[in-house]
C-alpha cells in the first residue's frame, strides 16, 4: 500500500514536471517577435539555453527605477509648486531607485542576452548614480572649486564647475543619440523617451555652458533652458509610464493591451535582408 502510495506521488510529480516543461516550450514558441519587442524593449534575438524561460522579465525593474528618478526632477526642473535646487530633496532616490533597479534590470538584461536594454539600463543606472554623487557635499563634487576659506556652495556658480558638468551633459546627449539611432529597431515609445532626452541633455548643456560664461547675467536664460529640459524629460516620463504599464498589462496577460508601435519589421533587420 505504502509502495502504491510513493510510486503515485512519484508519478504525480513526474507528470508536473513534464506539464511545466511543456508550457515553458510553448510559450517560448507562442511568443510572437511583436511580443517579445514590447517586454523587453528589443528585437527577439537567438541565444542558448533556456534562461528567458527560467528567470522573469527584468525590464520593468529598471523602467520603475528610472521613472521614479526622473518623474519628480522633470517636475523639479520646471518648477512646479516651487521645487528647486536641481533635484538635490531626491538624491536618495538616484541611489537606490534610479541607480540600483536600472543598473540591476540591465545586469540581468545581459545575463538573458538581450544587450540592447542591458547597455541602455546600465548606462543609466550609472547616471543616476553619480548625479548623485554631483549633488551629494561628500562627494566634493561642486566644493572643490570654491575658494579657501569659502562656503562649499561657492563652487556651484564657478565657471569651472559649470563648465566641466555641461561636457557631461553633452556626451550624455550624445549617448542618447546613439540609442536613438538604435531605438529605430525597436518600437515608437521608445523612440520618443530617446529623442525627448536627447533634446534635454542638449538644453542642460546650453545652460550650465551660460552660467559657466556669466552666472548671475544668464541666470534669466539658463532658467529657460533648464524649464525645457524639465519640459522635455516630462515627455520622456510620460512615455515611459505607457510602456510600463503596456508591459504590465502583457506580463499579467490583461484582456486589454496597449501597442507600443513595434518597428522591428518596419526596419528590417540586417540578416533578414541579406537573405
Amino acid at each position: 500500500m505504502a509502495d502504491e502510495k510513493g510510486t503515485h506521488t512519484v508519478e504525480s510529480d513526474s507528470d508536473r514536471a513534464e506539464a511545466l516543461n511543456r508550457f515553458r516550450s510553448a510559450t517560448s514558441i507562442a511568443m510572437t517577435p511583436e511580443l517579445f519587442e514590447k517586454l523587453y524593449l528589443s528585437p527577439q534575438s537567438k541565444v542558448k539555453g533556456h534562461l528567458r524561460d527560467t528567470f522573469g522579465n527584468p525590464t520593468p525593474i529598471a523602467l520603475v527605477g528610472f521613472l521614479m528618478a526622473l518623474t519628480p526632477l522633470s517636475c523639479n526642473l520646471m518648477g512646479w509648486r516651487g521645487a528647486s535646487g536641481g533635484g538635490a530633496a531626491t538624491i536618495p532616490v538616484y541611489f537606490f531607485q534610479g541607480g540600483i533597479l536600472m543598473t540591476l534590470g540591465g545586469l540581468l538584461e545581459w545575463v538573458l542576452g538581450n544587450s540592447f536594454p542591458a547597455v541602455v539600463f546600465c548606462s543609466f543606472g550609472t547616471f543616476w548614480l553619480s548625479y548623485g554623487g554631483v549633488l551629494n557635499p561628500s562627494f566634493a563634487a561642486f566644493s572643490s572649486y570654491a575658494g579657501v576659506g569659502d562656503d562649499a556652495t561657492e563652487g556651484l556658480q564657478t565657471t569651472g564647475f559649470n563648465a566641466s558638468l555641461g561636457f557631461w551633459f553633452l556626451f550624455m546627449g550624445l549617448l542618447s543619440l546613439v540609442f536613438l539611432i538604435c531605438s529605430l529597431r525597436t518600437n515608437v515609445a521608445f523612440f520618443i523617451i530617446f529623442l525627448t532626452l536627447t533634446i534635454a541633455f542638449g538644453l542642460l548643456t546650453g545652460a550650465y555652458w551660460a552660467m559657466a560664461e556669466d552666472f548671475t547675467g544668464n541666470a534669466h536664460f539658463s532658467h529657460k533652458l533648464i524649464v525645457g529640459a524639465g519640459a522635455s524629460t516630462f515627455v520622456t516620463c510620460l512615455a515611459g509610464w505607457y510602456i510600463l504599464l503596456a508591459i504590465s498589462l502583457a506580463i499579467v496577460e490583461f484582456p486589454i493591451q496597449l501597442p507600443v508601435g513595434d518597428l522591428s519589421n518596419v526596419i528590417k533587420a540586417r540578416s533578414i535582408r541579406e537573405r
